[in-house]
This record gives structure tokens, sequence and C-alpha cells, in this order.
């Protein structure tokens, strides 16, 4: 598609388009993305961007990141920071996922290890991790257990036996958001939620036992600091968010926006789905713990994963998880808003950091960075399609232009739709296993909205970060087995 003859270049591989470009903007609109990049995405990504950037209390752009395309409200991979006091907080810049993530593990496997053993691993992790729309998991919580969770985070699974402190240390914000009260959830929220901790979910979530061959350690020194060590190495990649939990508290705050915005705020908005409320307002503050709430069973919906990760391959191979090192790498959430300190010309100001669809990426020395990547910048988990690829990237000081945000995947170029008419679900499956690709799914229409041909080159998507300075590539994965929900 013709990108706007606004939009002009302001490096290799950022664009800009003018608070011109649509009346009422307050700040520029950024595109992190090649040329190829930028011509390959739909119009909606800059109308939207421009609808972004009109919104009240913006601070100096309003960004999409590589692997953009267009969403509800803001585009897929929008980055906003709002000023603390004067700015307000939307769910659809967070999304009806709320942290939804990626996280990462590394054994001491190698491929030659666990290729007699790869499908009775994937069928055991299809039957350990609940995939698919609504799923239960296998932990049976009361409501009142699922409130301990909901403040709690990953810290409650640790506390209670699902997981190592280190994979606490390892994970973003600890594993919890501090401020999450579930007074401010409502029970139709907690009733689609407490049965679902544990499970994989439905669409591009999914989780993929994965190589890194000796040729795809992009960065060796930074490399082994994040555990990859040997040649071959397997690791294990999952992506999955709050489940029903969250969407349904995103929805209940839109419903609450839409009718406090207009009559008592005095704000307008170009799309009802970019319905927000002053930061500082009780409902915007309600809708943050709220948000943080969903944020905390996220993180321990991905550490009760882990957990029986562990136990899969503990069973399968006759060694504890301690014996194979199966060890966390990180864990990274792609949408949430944060309250963050960043230098504006020159000021250090408080700002609410939207990120949809695009991932935190703090560089060495930053306070939130963890303490064993300090030196090197905190680890970004990039998925790719299911048929192609992953990649390991770290974070890095000159990231502050994007307020050390980076791309969370490849970004899809083909509606779901379109990719189902393409190919089948169970002739892709087959193709994929022709090609040493063992998987398994919940739904094959699922699983045919998720191949290759419907995503953008996470190739390009990770060069194109790596270029705008905003990311560096580390290591690149390649599947060998999966779990599609």
């Amino acid at each position: 598609m013709p990108r706007p003859s606004e939009l002009t270049r302001v490096s290799e591989c950022v664009w800009q388009l003018p608070i011109t470009y649509k009346a009422g903007m307050n700040v520029p609109g950024r595109v992190i993305a090649s040329e190829s990049l930028i011509n390959s995405m739909d119009e909606g990504v800059f109308e939207q961007l421009a609808n972004v950037a009109r919104l009240p209390g913006i601070v100096k752009y309003a960004l999409c990141m590589p692997d953009g395309h267009k969403g509800y409200g803001f585009p897929i991979g929008a980055v906003a920071a709002m000023d603390s006091e004067e700015g307000v907080i939307s769910p659809g810049g967070i999304g009806f996922d709320i942290n939804c993530g990626m996280r990462l593990v590394m054994t001491n496997l190698t491929q030659k290890d666990i290729e007699p053993y790869l499908k009775k691993l994937v069928d055991e992790l299809f039957k350990g991790v609940p995939a698919g729309v609504g799923g239960h998991g296998l932990l049976k919580l009361s409501r009142k257990q699922f409130k301990e969770v909901i403040e709690q985070g990953a810290q409650w699974c640790v506390k209670n036996g699902y997981g190592w402190q280190e994979d606490l240390e390892r994970t973003e914000e600890g594993g919890r958001l501090a401020g999450a009260d579930p007074s401010d959830v409502s029970e139709r929220a907690i009733e689609r939620g407490y049965q679902q901790l544990g499970t994989l979910g439905s669409g591009n979530h999914y989780l993929e036992i994965q190589v890194v061959r000796k040729s795809d350690i992009l960065d060796p020194e930074i490399a082994k600091v994040y555990g990859i060590t040997l040649p071959d190495q397997v690791g294990i990649m999952f992506h999955c968010g709050s489940r029903g939990f969250g969407h349904q508290i995103a929805t209940d705050y839109l419903q609450s926006f839409l009718k406090v915005m207009k009559p008592k705020y005095h704000i307008n908005v170009a799309d009802r789905d970019l319905a927000c409320a002053p930061f500082s307002s009780p409902e915007g503050k309600a809708y943050f713990s709220a948000m943080k709430c969903a944020a905390n069973i996220s993180f321990a919906n991905r550490q009760l994963i882990l957990y029986q990760i562990r136990r899969v391959f503990a069973e399968v191979f006759g060694k504890s998880a301690e014996q194979l090192q199966i060890h966390q790498v990180y864990d990274v959430s792609h949408n949430t808003a944060k309250l963050e300190t960043h230098t504006i010309d020159g000021e250090q100001r408080k700002l609410l950091v939207h990120r949809k669809g695009s991932t935190r990426a703090f560089g060495p020395k930053m306070p939130d960075t963890p303490q064993k990547y300090q030196k090197i910048g905190q680890p970004v988990i990039i998925g790719g399609s299911m048929e192609t690829g992953s990649y390991l990237l770290a974070g890095l000081s000159s990231g502050d232009a994007t307020f050390y945000s980076t791309t969370h995947g490849s970004g899809r170029v083909m509606s779901r739709r379109s990719a189902r008419k393409l190919q089948g679900g169970r002739e892709l499956q087959k193709s994929m296993e022709s090609r040493g690709i063992y998987t398994r799914t919940s739904s094959y229409s699922g699983f045919a909205e998720e191949g290759a041909v419907a995503y953008k080159k996470v190739d390009d998507v990770v060069e194109a970060a790596w270029s705008a300075g905003i990311s560096r590539p580390v290591a690149r994965f390649t599947p060998l087995g999966n779990v599609k929900g």
C-alpha cells in the first residue's frame, strides 16, 4: 500500500508523520521500520498512530514498532508515553490480553539429545498445558485463593512450590506489579479467570521447543550471559497472557470510560476504541489497579506453565529439572502501561508508558534491568511464526527515543480469514512435520491462521530494530516442536 505522502524519513529505519498530518495531533507520529516494512504497512497503521497522537498529555511522539499493523484503537506495536499528571490511560493502548508476554528457558540438552523424545515431549506438553479457547488449568483454586494470586502474581506461585526464586529475579517487575486491588475487578472477570491459570489460550499463543544453532549465535558474549553456551542448545519459548480475566477487565473499563470520558472530562477521541480517562482520575486509578491485577495473573499463568514444562521434561528424561538445567532467561510483557521515569528535553519526568504489542527493552545499568544483566541489558524475546523462527535480543542504552521499547514479534501482514483460505490446518501441519517441526493443536482452523505466510519476516523486523538502535540481536531460534492454541 502507498505510504502517506506526508511521511518523511528521519534516518535509515525511522519515519515521521508531522503534526499537520491530521487535525488535533499534539505530537508527531514515528514509525520504526525499513523502507520495505513501511511499504507493507496498511493505511490503518498511520491513521491510528495519528489518532493516538491526539490524546491528552501524550509526550514526544506516538510510536509504532517494525512489526506494526492495525489493531483496536492503537495499532499493534504502539508505544505512547503520557504525562502522569496531565495525561490519560487507555485500555486501547494496552490491549485486551493484558500482560500478554513471552518467557524463554534454556536447558543443557542439545538437538541430538531430544530428537528421539521430541514427539513424546510435544504430546506430553500438549496434555500438561491446556490450550485453546476456554480451557481449564490443572491448578484448582477457590475464588479466595485466586484473589491472593491477583495481588501476588508469580510470587504466589514460587511461594507455593511452583517455581524457583531465580525465576522471579529473571521476570519483569519480579513477577508482580504492586498496587493490584481485587476490589477494582468485576465478579464477571474473576468468574472467567479463576480456573484458567496454567493454560496457553488460543490464536497466536504457543509453546515451542527450539534449537539455537552455532551459526545463529549473533553475539556470543551476551548469549553466554543469557545462558546459551552449547552448540545446538535446546530452549523452550512460550507466549500467552491473562486469558479471559484480562479480556473482561479491558471490556469493563472500556465501557466505563465511554460513559464518563466526554460528559465528565470533556475528552473527545477519533475512535471509541481509544476511550480513556485522566490517569489521575478515580476511574483512571481504578483501571490502573485492575490492569495490574490482570498483569499479575498473567505472570502467574506463565509461571505455572514453566512448572509444567519442568515436570514434563523431568518425566520424559528421567532426570530432575535441576539436572537438566532448565533455567529461565527472562519473562517480558508486551501489553501493559507502567509508570516510568524518562528524560525528556533534559528534564526527568514521570510518565505512564503504554506498550501495546511492543516490548520494554531497558539497556545496561538501568535501575530496572535485572542484576544478572546489568552489564549487557535486559533480554527481549521476539516470537516469529511457528514455521520460521524467533529471536533473543538485548536492550540498548540508545533506546531512549522509543522510551526503551522495541518490537514484540514479526507482525501480521494477512488477516486470519485470508490465511485460512490459503491452506488448511491439517495440510499445514503435515507440511511442517515433513520439514522436521512436530506440532499439536487444539484447533486446525486456528492453526491455519498462524502459518508463516501470514507474518512479516522476523529477520527483517529484528534488523530494523537493530538499525534504529533500540535492541541488539543476540541469537536466533529455530522451531523443532510446537504446541498451538
